[in-house]
């Protein structure tokens, strides 16, 4: 349930992409101006993930997921019976506002009930799920619109609904009341800054969000990679969101299967040096090949989807273990809030400028690859120099305290 909770946010960015030919013609507008549908959702998003950490850090985790999807779902009918295209806008910025409470607290839930070892094992099966939601969602968005692009918004509303039902009669708190933090505007400022204070918690969000941009920037760019450079149809995005789900699931697998075996920095290091591999890789062949071709144009992406599934989880674990168990919900917001933005600067600046191109492509997501690395080896190297110095200290202070009774 807590995978299906992560998915509904990604899902719903671009369900719709399919439908936007329909949705023009209905509703009278231009294709550049459909991006907008993409850009509210992802603005309230971000800015509501703010609050849904702190939310359930006060609340409780449970509360606050059933009532997200219940308005979720409320929203996704707006959108199906929106007359118009500004109030199509309106109520897409409405749905943002909820659709990311189940990514968010369930990440903060999952670390709550499980240990170190079985949290990195759960959250590698959530991530496969949360990461393949924005390559599955075009495709069943491609199955629908033949029906109406408003079936896509059904189908949405029918989806939080189910997920409200299913959280209110199989879902259990695990946060208890006495642990919870009073919800007040102040406790909320104060910690959710005390977290971005925190340098490793803002290296490791910012690194989440280069790592997970690297995938993201195909999945944004997806329109410009299927019809674009490879020439398919609306409904031909599966031969790009197959492969790179192909990665994701069995890098999840892999994932699951070392937790447990080695360390998590180990096991992160290991996804980056693939994604770093394979994206050098994929710049090389973009650089001979000229005009990318099946199969070769979708083998990078899905590599790089598989080191993903291997760095993700470890990085959002270590972010939550930053932080206090009535506080995790705020850090799982300060990741989310810095990954939604990133995102939004990919998907809105960064896949535009890049998209007509395989090499200009392959070299972004390289580039963003490499800043994650970057970010990551630094955050290893000063955790090390603070462990030795921690570990010095102690024979230090263990040898003063010796020190008198052998003078005696």
């Amino acid at each position: 349930m807590l995978a299906l909770l992560a998915m509904i946010g990604p899902f719903t960015i671009d369900t719709i992409f399919p439908g936007f030919g329909a949705i023009a013609d209905e509703l009278d507008v231009t294709a550049p101006a459909l991006q907008q549908t993409i850009s509210v959702y992802l603005v309230s998003l971000a800015l509501m993930s703010l609050l849904h950490g702190p939310l359930s850090d006060a609340f409780g985790r449970r509360p606050v997921i059933i009532a997200s999807c219940a308005a979720y779902a409320v929203t996704a009918v707006a959108c199906a019976l929106a007359p118009s295209f500004g109030l199509l806008l309106v109520a897409r910025a409405a749905q943002g506002i909820f659709a990311g409470a189940g990514t968010i607290v369930g990440r903060a839930m999952i670390r709550d009930l499980l240990d170190a070892s079985a949290a990195q094992r759960l959250l590698s099966q959530v991530t496969m799920v949360f990461g393949a939601a924005p390559a599955v969602a075009p495709i069943v968005g491609g199955l629908l619109v033949p029906y109406g692009w408003r079936t896509i918004f059904w189908f949405l509303a029918a989806l939080g609904a189910g997920l409200a039902l299913a959280a209110t009669f199989g879902l259990r708190e695990s946060l208890p009341e006495q642990d919870r933090q009073p919800f007040r505007a102040g406790t909320v400022i104060r910690s959710v800054a005390r977290r971005y204070r925190d340098l490793p918690t803002t290296v490791l969000a910012v690194a989440t969000g280069l790592n997970f941009g690297a995938m993201f920037l195909y999945i944004s760019s997806a329109p410009a990679i299927v019809e674009g450079l490879l020439g398919r149809g609306e409904q031909d995005y599966w031969v790009l969101f197959v492969p790179m789900i192909g990665g994701l699931v069995v890098g999840s697998y892999v994932a699951g299967r070392l937790g447990g075996r080695t360390t998590p920095g180990r096991i992160a290091t290991l996804g980056l040096a693939i994604s770093l591999v394979t994206g050098l890789g994929n710049v090389v062949y973009a650089a001979l090949a000229g005009d990318v071709a099946l199969p070769w144009a979708v083998v990078g992406p899905s590599l790089t989807s598989f080191g993903i599934a291997l760095t993700f989880p470890v990085m959002i674990l270590a972010i939550l273990d930053r932080a206090p168990g009535n506080a995790r919900g705020a850090a799982a917001s300060v990741q989310a809030f810095t990954q939604l933005i990133m995102g939004a600067v990919i998907s809105s600046v960064v896949s535009p400028a890049v998209s007509g191109s395989g090499l200009g492509l392959a070299a972004t997501a390289l580039s963003l690859t490499v800043g994650a690395a970057l970010l990551w080896t630094g955050h290893v190297l000063t955790r090390r120099r603070t462990l030795r110095a921690q570990a010095r200290a102690r024979r230090t202070g263990a040898h003063a305290a010796e020190s008198p009774a052998e003078s005696c």
